[in-house]
């Protein structure tokens, strides 16, 4: 974390100063936005404390209840997705009280005796290391207050706006706020009473009944599969000694349960089978109650017993598995023709079962896909054109979740005579592992992916996936650090330039580079950033040496990685690293040791590997993605941009006044 490159700061350096729309932030909901965000759950969250970042623009987050979520559905965590606080900066306080997920035991019918249970086997969780960041479990309340947190403290004040209902809306052709939007009060004097907002831009984030995904035209379409669970939070006093694991429980009986240890050290969740469903049901399984649930525990775990002391929770569900053919406003014979207005993300575009823990983690994905390019093209840093990216990228990824939840919410609910080989449910859990972990997408070749003709510089970094980060060694202060964690979610694009084996300072690839970079009109650095900006407000350039840091030289290293900062013009240190001789960063990532470029975009997937010397193809690849920017046309918007031009509260600062933030 960096802070004081504005002047002293004496408070929690979390807290950014209050800027552009930030300041006097009006408590009431106003008649005016640029993003107006329904819902919210994960993916309007994420996607608002993205948006809270950038100063300039107006967003506000409604939802229907009077306050805060006090206790949610959805529990899991993939690494992936605290991968992704780590950019947002709290996944090490959300890992200290979540519950760690390290491994899974298989419980079945024991074969001297089928009528009782008996572990057959245990998986690790993650057994390749994909990831330094664990498999959690934690409530979804608690992943929505870290987010309100980020909100609050973000230049731009954001908080949620509780109590309004979403109605309908209507998008005109023309005008700066397009989409209008009819709200309801849901509570307090005006309970029942419309009111109505004009945005930019919508995103419904409503959940499966969405009725923004109603008002544009998308249904849910697929399967209703025949089959319940109920699902509890409860404390019990129990034998059973798996009780704090990970377990599938395959019952000989008949039925099978999911259980889930929870935060705190007690409480856990299960999921038990409720079997098949008869098509003339009608919704009568969902009657069954907290009782049943708990006999149908019991009867699945013999030998061993569960007294259920306390309920926290508990539901009754069918297994279903649909998805919207696309995730904005554009039908799809008008796609290429215009850009779409309101947006859907999460459960209001994917359903399907709780068990592999998807919901929450898939959802987050979204809104963090789509929160950054709204914030480009809100700031004028990108072509309205970026927005059409979302749809085509997150509706094939929400397809393949549906594929892979089919076979395994099916091997969940199979007996275990019907399976066609004993160990097949923990065979499908081990071989699929990197899937439910969040690190199967793949972006494909687009406006924001290039195409792989240099993947072969860098293997370990595949285009289109996320950037799986590695540890180096900070040049400045020999601090060892995971080159991925530098990353928060401030709306950069990231441009890491592995060096070749030329120190610092000597003529080489890298250090032409670097010229090109600091001075080329062509560079996107130079072309793209608004006249008067920092040199790292837009673009984020690192470089990695392949030596030992004792063997850099930060004063020859070149100014390109050591831009200037704030309104004092300090040096930023903080962009130099080398490789860390016990994990030499090259090697785990097979990079070249003729070098690369890596560029990464704002939400941490690979976007592009270039050879050092690509100069016009890396000109060439940010010219359409900021291609409705120029630094002249620009430079209003810096002053309310991320890392540029001084908020009232730095020129204070500047001038010798305490302030209790950072930035």
């Amino acid at each position: 974390m960096q802070f004081h490159h504005h002047g002293y700061v004496s408070g929690d350096p979390r807290i950014q100063p209050a800027a552009g729309v930030g300041i006097d932030r009006p408590a009431e909901l106003p008649d005016l936005v640029d993003v107006l965000i329904v819902g919210s759950g994960p993916a309007g969250m994420i996607a608002a404390a993205q948006l809270s970042q950038f100063p300039g623009i107006t967003t506000r987050i409604v939802e229907r209840r009077g306050g805060r979520l006090a206790i949610g559905q959805a529990d899991g965590i993939q690494a992936r997705s605290v991968e992704t606080f780590q950019a947002f900066g709290f996944a090490e306080r959300i890992i200290a009280e979540a519950y760690r997920i390290t491994e899974m035991a298989f419980w079945k019918p024991d074969p001297n005796d089928p009528t009782k249970i008996a572990r057959a086997a245990r998986a690790v969780d993650d057994p390749t290391g994909i990831s330094e960041f664990p498999h959690l479990i934690v409530n979804q309340a608690r992943v929505l207050d870290y987010f309100a947190e980020v909100m609050a403290g973000s230049p731009t004040r954001m908080v949620p706006d509780y109590g309004y209902e979403f109605s309908r809306l209507h998008v005109d052709e023309a005008g700066e706020h397009p989409v209008t939007v009819t709200l309801v009060h849901t509570a307090g004097e005006r309970a029942g009473q419309e009111r109505t907002v004009r945005a930019k831009y919508v995103l419904g984030a409503d959940g499966a009944r969405s009725k923004v995904r109603d008002s544009i035209g998308c249904t849910l379409a697929g399967d209703q599969a025949n089959h319940a669970w109920g699902v509890m939070d409860v404390l019990v006093v129990t034998d059973f000694p798996d009780i704090r694991t990970k377990c599938a429980i395959q019952s000989g009986a008949g039925g099978n349960i999911l259980l889930i240890p929870r935060e705190g050290g007690h409480l856990f969740r299960m999921y038990v089978d409720l079997g098949e469903v008869a098509a003339d049901d009608a919704g009568r399984v969902r009657e069954t109650t907290i009782e049943q649930i708990i006999d149908k525990a019991n009867e699945i775990m013999h030998p061993y017993h569960l007294d259920v002391r306390n309920v926290a929770w508990h539901s009754v569900y069918e297994v279903g598995h649909r998805l919207t053919d696309r995730f904005d406003d554009v039908p799809l014979d008008e796609v290429g023709s215009r850009t779409p207005r309101v947006f859907i993300a999460g459960d209001a575009c994917h359903t399907h079962s709780a068990k592999a823990g998807q919901g929450m983690n898939v959802s987050m994905q979204d809104g963090f896909n789509l929160g950054w390019k709204l914030g480009h093209v809100l700031e004028g840093r990108s072509p309205e054109s970026l927005l059409s990216t979302y749809s085509a990228e997150r509706q094939v990824i929400a397809k393949n979740l549906i594929d892979f939840d089919k076979e395994w919410s099916s091997l969940m609910a199979a007996r275990p005579d019907e399976l066609a080989d004993p160990t097949e449910l923990e065979d499908f859990y081990v071989r699929t592992a990197e899937f439910p972990a969040g690190f199967m997408t793949q972006y494909p070749p687009s406006l924001l992916i290039g195409e792989a003709h240099d993947q072969a510089l860098a293997t370990g970094f595949p285009i289109g996936k996320r950037f799986k980060s590695a540890v180096v060694t900070r040049v400045c202060d020999a601090n060892p650090i995971h080159l991925g964690h530098h990353a928060t979610a401030d709306g950069r694009w990231r441009i890491y330039v592995f060096a070749d084996e030329a120190r610092a300072g000597e003529d080489s690839p890298t250090s032409r580079l670097a010229e090109w970079i600091a001075r080329s009109p062509e560079s996107p650095v130079v072309a793209h950033t608004p006249e008067g900006a920092d040199a790292g407000a837009w673009f984020d350039v690192k470089v990695i040496y392949q030596q030992d840091h004792t063997g850099v030289d930060m004063g020859s290293v070149h100014e390109a990685f050591k831009p200037r900062v704030g309104p004092f013009e300090l040096i930023d240190y903080e962009k130099v690293y080398a490789a860390d001789p016990a994990a030499d960063i090259f090697e785990l990532r097979g990079i070249d040791r003729a070098g690369a470029i890596v560029i990464v975009r704002p939400d941490q997937y690979v976007a592009n590997v270039l050879p050092l010397t690509a100069t016009s193809e890396l000109a060439e690849f940010f010219r359409p993605i900021m291609g409705a920017v120029s630094p002249q046309t620009t430079s209003s918007t810096a002053s309310t941009s991320i890392s540029t031009a001084m908020p009232p509260s730095r020129m204070r600062q500047a001038t010798g006044l305490a302030n209790t933030g950072a930035r």
